[in-house]
């Protein structure tokens, strides 16, 4: 049963369309893949179901409801959650605040108040530990390396309680052993009941943890299957390497 849905869905830039008449579905505790070459519309159609854009036609339907024209705090607090491919963290905050302002109780004003709830607090700190950086909690974020940046906001995409994790190209930048880290935690809450879809370009991590595999091309769906029938599809393979 689908709980993500979009139908239709087009957004134009100027005269770029960079999705166009797109029409996809993600299934209810699934791990699906949305794949394709640079510029194929893998990031606008994020932005367009997180609501930091608003489509020019077509509807984006969560749970049964219509999502697209919602605000993004809106769309999270119905159970989606994303992390972008260039981190969007508080550099001058700490990891345990950075997760704080994710909260649906506190979020970012409150933290101007004295103190922060204690059961919030309990919450952040079992996903750092959840990811292994308990130690580094009082570290501002700006000190983090790359990789601890990638687990932070990891942690922060589950301060929400999510139905659903939208994640831009995780593997994008990260060594071996992180990535198996992290691939590890995805499966490990996919079997906990939260549903993924994935940008990613990191084939392995594509043909080892995802399916179905979603492939967009010039703005639209070109295929959708099972992993190893994406490596055999001739379109999507001209897609990729051209003729």
């Amino acid at each position: 049963m689908a709980i993500l849905q979009t139908q239709a869905l087009s957004k134009s830039f100027g005269g770029i369309k960079a999705v166009n008449d797109c029409t996809f579905e993600v299934d209810e505790g699934s791990i699906t893949a949305l794949i394709g070459p640079n510029g194929a519309g893998k990031t606008t159609a994020f932005n367009l179901i997180s609501g930091l854009l608003k489509p020019d036609s077509g509807s984006i339907t969560f749970d049964g409801k219509r999502i697209d024209g919602q605000q993004p705090h809106q769309i999270t607090r119905s159970g989606i959650s994303r992390t972008f491919q260039i981190s969007r963290d508080l550099e001058e905050m700490t990891l345990l605040e950075n997760l704080i302002v994710q909260s649906p109780t506190t979020g970012f004003a409150d933290l101007f108040k004295g103190s922060i709830l204690a059961h919030e607090r309990d919450h952040a700190m079992e996903l750092l530990d959840f990811v292994g950086i308990t130690h580094l909690a009082g570290e501002k974020s700006k000190n983090l390396s790359y990789g601890q940046k990638k687990l932070m906001e990891f942690a922060a995409t589950l301060m929400t309680e999510p139905r659903l994790i939208m994640l831009d190209e995780p593997a994008g930048g990260v060594n071996p052993a992180l990535l198996e880290d992290i691939m590890e935690r995805i499966e490990l809450l996919n079997k906990r009941g939260i549903t993924f879809l994935i940008v990613e370009h990191n084939m392995d991590v594509v043909m080892n943890l995802c399916d179905p595999v979603i492939v967009m091309a010039y703005g639209t769906v070109l295929a959708k299957g099972a992993p190893a029938d994406i490596q055999n599809n001739e379109e999507v393979l001209e897609a990729y390497l051209g003729n």
